[in-house]
């Protein structure tokens, strides 16, 4: 029966799980002509907070669908926790999912929400409500349980349907896109929680997202999909610091991609590169290059304000325009006017062709 986390668990914030959670060994889902996952290698250890990442379509709901059970691979092989998953219906699995709607019972409490899956494994009513209760401590609804949804915030919602998961103790826990309805404000506050949550637990969170601040901000490693197929699996830093080809470097985050000839031109190897617009310093006219950066000259065509940057479009002379963020105080020349865009070697990230 659910009991609180007597101490936080620091499985997840090491060097890394020694136990694999959920393995994908090549993977994949059709839907007749349509290959929604292909070919997927995945391995999740126990104790991480792991984010699926991409755009619509990209197979990353179809992927969290498979380790809950909501779908059956066409070929390949899944494991949770060692044990064979095909043909296990999602009820037998030890997996639990947080749905984007969060799907909760509105004639029922809160408290009997979150008890409703105790209820169905036959669980006397006494020991389902002490559960669901401390359930509900755990994601800081102590005093809710009367309450009815309708009479909750969004935020508070989506916590009532973490601790209705969270009562059926899984060994995994599945997060569909769980902030998605959720103010831009209060999705901050609950990425917060959500981590806090998962350390002190030490439970294994998979979590669905297509926003690259939620997988950036709160998972231990990303799996970046495209097409039916992850593209790059890393750390948040790897992942924007390192892009391996160019949808990630476009997708993840906004990145300048440079060609062969421009990355040449610039004083570097003659091969695809990413530079992130925040590592480039903007020289105006004929200001000096600092010793052992790189430069592109140029013509300063656009100035946006976004807040606490303004993003600067650069025509460089070498043919493609470059974008460079500078902090909103710091002085910018006018536009039209003659820079030099300005950047340390290693800003540059090496990518693949594809």
């Amino acid at each position: 029966m659910f009991t609180m986390p007597s101490s936080p668990d620091s499985s997840a914030a090491g060097a890394g799980p020694a136990v694999t959670a959920v393995r994908f060994a090549r993977v994949s889902r059709h839907f007749g002509p349509v290959r929604a996952v292909d070919a997927v290698d995945l391995e999740v250890g126990a104790g991480e907070f792991f984010a699926m990442l991409g755009p619509s379509g990209s197979g990353k709901t179809t992927c969290l669908r498979l380790i809950a059970g909501f779908e059956q691979p066409t070929s390949g092989h899944i494991e949770i926790f060692g044990e064979t998953a095909e043909g296990v219906p999602p009820y037998a699995r030890a997996v639990n999912t947080v749905f984007q709607d969060y799907a909760l019972f509105p004639h029922l409490s809160v408290l009997d929400n979150v008890a409703y899956g105790l209820k169905m494994r036959g669980i006397d009513r006494r020991r389902r409500r002490d559960s669901a209760a401390r359930a509900l401590a755990l994601v800081r609804l102590d005093g809710f349980g009367d309450r009815r949804p309708a009479q909750l915030s969004g935020g508070q919602r989506q916590r009532v349907a973490l601790a209705r998961a969270l009562v059926l103790e899984p060994k995994v826990l599945l997060l569909d896109e769980p902030l998605g309805a959720l103010d831009l404000k209060l999705r901050e506050e609950m990425q917060v929680e959500l981590k806090a949550l998962q350390r002190r637990l030490g439970l294994t969170f998979v979590f669905v997202t297509h926003d690259q601040g939620e997988a950036l901000s709160m998972a231990d490693r990303v799996a970046v999909f495209d097409q039916g197929r992850i593209v790059q699996v890393d750390t948040p830093e790897a992942i924007y610091e390192r892009p391996r080809t160019r949808f990630v470097a476009g997708f993840v985050g906004a990145a300048n991609v440079l060609e062969p000839a421009t990355a040449g031109a610039a004083g570097g190897p003659a091969r695809l590169a990413s530079l992130r617009p925040e590592k480039i310093e903007v020289l105006a006219g004929a200001a000096p290059v600092p010793p052992g950066r790189m430069a592109l000259p140029g013509v300063l065509t656009d100035i946006l304000y976004q807040g606490p940057v303004r993003r600067l479009s650069v025509r460089t002379d070498a043919g493609p325009v470059l974008a460079a963020a500078v902090p909103a105080g710091r002085a910018v020349p006018a536009t039209g006017s003659r820079v030099t865009l300005a950047f340390d070697p290693a800003a540059l990230a090496p990518m693949e062709e594809a």
